[in-house]
Formats: structure tokens, C-alpha cells, sequence
């Protein structure tokens, strides 16, 4: 009983290896997430103890020890497009497979990133995942006082690594299936200006465009979601539409297919051709066939999954580790 509370004391690591029969290292390796050297009949022992006493690790306690708390933040503008849903159940699943969990962030706004910092965010991780486009790598680094932080939104310094889509193999074999089908005029649906992974996708399509002899007509600004893929579909009504029309998110081609559903009877153009980008999972399904460009989400949350098995060793920062895009075709184009 503790004196304060009149409550049995919880049990310790040292109680643990008492019971066990075993020395508090040994107790201690046996319990630990990482592969540490014990052998099996030990660490059985020291198992069955901690389920005897009802032993729990203490997080606060260790940390203090490894130096490390197991906890990764990740940093987004929001989570509720599809792709969102595709890439984030990915990243948690395999950060906890790891033997961490995750924080998760929503910035939301270049004010907010501003505000966390005057607010002295006092988070302790053992790293930092930046997708949202609105925190640069050096203000990350401030906001959690590490410098293992990984970006993946295009706003990476010499300091810290990056990793991104290639996007240029995926728009040039996408445009060049619609050159190959006869387009000659397209519109583009865009996501957010101030996107820098969006300004660089954004100039592939016109040097995409420009290749393959197929004129921009016009450039409908969006903001990625499909509410603005219905707008810009609402605009499509009626005589001079295009030959064919990119969108930079699934979501956008989705809202943008639904406004146009008598333009595509059984998902197959009658007046234009339709392409996405993301190749979420939901386009396998009946309802949108949609000719998409998407990058290899596994392989993608693996080099993730590297940095985080080991940030100082993952490679030179700058240089930025590529996955490859592609194009997957499907009946709207």
C-alpha cells in the first residue's frame, strides 16, 4: 500500500525480475519493443512475471533510459480527401509496426504553423514526418528541437532529407495516351497555387502539353477536393469543351465526373476525355473508372519506414529519394 492513496503500489521492473528469478537487465531486455539479446526461456519467465503482477512498461521511465520516446509526429494540411485515406492508414499501420505511434498534426494554415511555434509546441519525438506544404524544414526542426525530420512536401533544405513522387514519367505517359487518341485541346483542373509539389506538377503537364502537340485551353483553378472538381464540371456545360481534361487529384476527376455523368455513359467519354491523379483506391470500383496517375504507396511508405529505422544513416539531405509515378488506365479516357 502506498502511504497517500491507500492503494497497492504498482509493480516494478525491479519486482518483475524478483519474481522471475532474474537480474534487472535481463528483466529489462525481456521487455523491451527492440530486438534485444535474452534468452527464450528468460524472457518467458520474465513474461509470465509481468502478467502475474500486472506490470506495465512506463513510456515516461524509459524514455529517460533510451533516450527515446517511440512516438513519430506527422504534420498535414487535413485528412479528408481519398487520398488522404489511402496514404495515411498505410503510414500508421507500418510507424506501429515499428514499435512507435503516431502524433498526428493538423496544421491547416501558415498561421497555425506560426502559432505553434509561439506557443513553444513542447512535443518529444524521435522524429518528424512533414506533409503539410505550409511548414518548411527549418521551422519543423524549431517546432520539436530534432533535426530528424523527413519532408514530403517539396519545402526540404540541406538539412533535412526528402522523399517524392517523380511525377514526370506518369503526366508524360498519361498526355501521351490522350495524344495517341486523338487530343488536340485540354483543360487542367488544379489543386492550390501555393503548393510547391503542385507548382512543379503543374509545369509537367505544360511541358507534357507542349510535346505532344496538345493545346492548354484553360486552366481551372481548385483546391484538390471534389467540390471543385463539381465546379469546374458545372463549367463544362453546353458547346466548346476540350478534347480532353487533367486533374491533379482523384478527388477533383470524381466531383468533376459526377456533374458530367450524361457526358460518360457507362464510364466511357462522349464528349471528353477525363484523367485524374492519385489512382486511389476507390477508382478500382464501378462508379469511377477513371485513367489516373498514381505513385507505388508501399513503396513509398517504405523509404518512410527506413528513415524512421534509422534518421541518421538514411541518406544525404537535399537530394531527395524518388518513387515513380504511372499511369493507369481505365474507361473515361
Amino acid at each position: 500500500m502506498t502511504e497517500t492513496t491507500g492503494r497497492p503500489a504498482a509493480p516494478t521492473i525491479d519486482d518483475v525480475a524478483h519474481l522471475a528469478g532474474v537480474s534487472r537487465a535481463t528483466a529489462s531486455r525481456a521487455l523491451s519493443s527492440e530486438k534485444r539479446p535474452v534468452s527464450a526461456v528468460n524472457r518467458e519467465r520474465v513474461l509470465a512475471a509481468a502478467e502475474q503482477l500486472g506490470y506495465r512498461i512506463n513510456p515516461l521511465a524509459r524514455s529517460l533510459t533510451t533516450k527515446t520516446v517511440d512516438l513519430v509526429a506527422v504534420l498535414v494540411n487535413h485528412i479528408h480527401d481519398l487520398s488522404d485515406l489511402d496514404l495515411f492508414d498505410l503510414v500508421i499501420a507500418e510507424t506501429q509496426a515499428l514499435g512507435k505511434q503516431v502524433i498526428l498534426i493538423r496544421i491547416g494554415s501558415g498561421d497555425k504553423v506560426e502559432e505553434f511555434l509561439r506557443r513553444g509546441v513542447a512535443y518529444h519525438v524521435d522524429a518528424a514526418l512533414v506533409f503539410s506544404d505550409f511548414a518548411d524544414a527549418g521551422t519543423v526542426r524549431r517546432m520539436f528541437h530534432s533535426d530528424h525530420v523527413l519532408m514530403l512536401n517539396g519545402r526540404h533544405d540541406r538539412l533535412s532529407p526528402a522523399i517524392i513522387p517523380d511525377e514526370a514519367e506518369g503526366i508524360e505517359a498519361a498526355v501521351a495516351d490522350a495524344a495517341g487518341k486523338g487530343v488536340r485541346r485540354a483543360f487542367l483542373v488544379t489543386g492550390r497555387a501555393s503548393s510547391v509539389v503542385e507548382q512543379v506538377r503543374i509545369d509537367l503537364y505544360h511541358r507534357a502539353f507542349a510535346r505532344f502537340g496538345i493545346e492548354l485551353g484553360r486552366t481551372i483553378q481548385g483546391d484538390y477536393s471534389y467540390d471543385s472538381g463539381r465546379a469546374a464540371g458545372d463549367l463544362l456545360a453546353g458547346s466548346g469543351s476540350p478534347d480532353a481534361v487533367f486533374c491533379t487529384s482523384d478527388a477533383a476527376a470524381m466531383g468533376l465526373l459526377d456533374a458530367r455523368r450524361a457526358d460518360f455513359p457507362d464510364g466511357r467519354p462522349a464528349r471528353f476525355r477525363l484523367y485524374g491523379f492519385d489512382n486511389v483506391s476507390l477508382l478500382d470500383f464501378g462508379p469511377y473508372p477513371i485513367s489516373s496517375i498514381g505513385y507505388d504507396k508501399p513503396a513509398y511508405v517504405r523509404e518512410m519506414m527506413r528513415f524512421l529505422g534509422d534518421p541518421e544513416g538514411f541518406g544525404p539531405a537535399g537530394t531527395p529519394v524518388l518513387v515513380p509515378t504511372r499511369f493507369v488506365a481505365r474507361s473515361t479516357a
